[in-house]
């Protein structure tokens, strides 16, 4: 079991494949991109199969695949396969921006592997491609029904962005009413490669509520588990449910139950931190099961208490940081 040292178990790892993205989300990176990194600097298959069997001998029972966008590496099944062998790990989860899984869904489901977050942050045709630079809705769209219709725990991430997808808050909740689907709100994050600078935002949880209460004013709030992100409701007549991820003022940071490892091995015990350590080295040499412990165990146990102490870490250059790079 890995304890912190604010006594908090830490059981769940947020594994990114890739940094890699084949959208340009305009709250996620620049226009132009980002600076890949090369791939001999990134974890291979068997490395992170490796890092993934060390951590569930510690204690992780919970990972959740992630990128950039996870799909984009060809290998990733074999992950996939190994993993759901994996004695001890109790959840696989993928997080997708759904443009790529299609060709996947089927060995998805025979692995067991149901738990999909998708990223959608419109479900307008053109507020999307406006949002991500691409033009992938109908893909997306198609692959996400297809989740829903086949059995799949699918959660829907809609990043609430002033001045660009607000006015489809309601119209998602809309559309997913008939689905046994949970559509997430979350506050807008300030990782995109430094071309935006927050001091505050206007959608904030209590303002998302707000506005969904409007709409919706017969809801419920949903008891959710202590270490949920995500603070739960339910509408009256709606077969699924809707949820706020307050990522930016950060209230669930006293439960935090996570641990990020890179797709070139940094290790990140808090979104808004610096990497506490490194283990692609560490997987590549001598004695790798009993060095990745003994890092794992120091990094956890100097974690900052909330996302606001880790930010002070570096305060100047926290937000200059692209999401695809950390680990979404």
């Amino acid at each position: 079991m890995l304890i912190d040292n604010h006594n908090r178990n830490i059981n769940y790892l947020r594994l990114a494949v890739t940094d890699r993205c084949n959208l340009r989300c305009n709250y996620c990176m620049p226009s132009e991109g980002i600076d890949f990194v090369k791939n001999d600097k990134l974890l291979t298959i068997d490395e992170l199969i490796s890092v993934s069997e060390i951590l569930v001998g510690q204690g992780i029972d919970k990972i959740r695949i992630t990128g950039g966008e996870p799909f984009v590496r060809k290998d990733l099944m074999v992950l996939l396969r190994a993993l759901s062998k994996m004695t001890g790990l109790n959840d696989i989860s993928v997080t997708t921006n759904a443009t790529l899984i299609g060709p996947y869904i089927d060995e998805l489901k025979e692995l067991g592997i149901k738990n999909v977050n998708v990223s959608l942050d419109s479900i307008n045709k053109e507020t999307f491609e406006r949002i991500t630079r691409r033009d992938q809705f109908d893909t997306v769209h198609n692959n996400l029904i297809r989740l829903i219709t086949e059995g799949f725990n699918v959660r829907i991430n809609f990043i609430v962005l002033d001045g660009q997808n607000e006015q489809d808050m309601i119209p998602i909740l809309e559309v997913m009413k008939h689905y046994n689907v949970s559509v997430r709100f979350l506050e807008e994050m300030p990782f995109n490669g430094g071309t935006k600078n927050f001091s505050g935002i206007k959608w904030h949880h209590k303002a998302i509520l707000d506005h969904v209460a409007q709409a919706y004013p017969e809801f419920e709030k949903l008891e959710s588990p202590k270490t949920s992100t995500s603070v739960n409701y339910k509408i009256k007549g709606h077969a699924g449910t809707f949820g706020i991820i307050p990522s930016f003022t950060r209230t669930f940071c006293g439960s935090c139950n996570r641990l990020r490892i890179t797709a070139t091995g940094d290790v990140i015990t808090c979104l808004y931190g610096k990497p506490k350590a490194n283990v692609r080295d560490i997987v590549r040499g001598e004695s790798a099961k009993e060095n990745i412990e003994k890092t794992i165990l120091k990094a956890i146990g100097t974690r900052a208490k909330t996302g606001f102490e880790a930010q002070k870490e570096h305060s100047q250059t926290v937000f200059d940081n692209s999401m695809t790079s950390i680990g979404g």
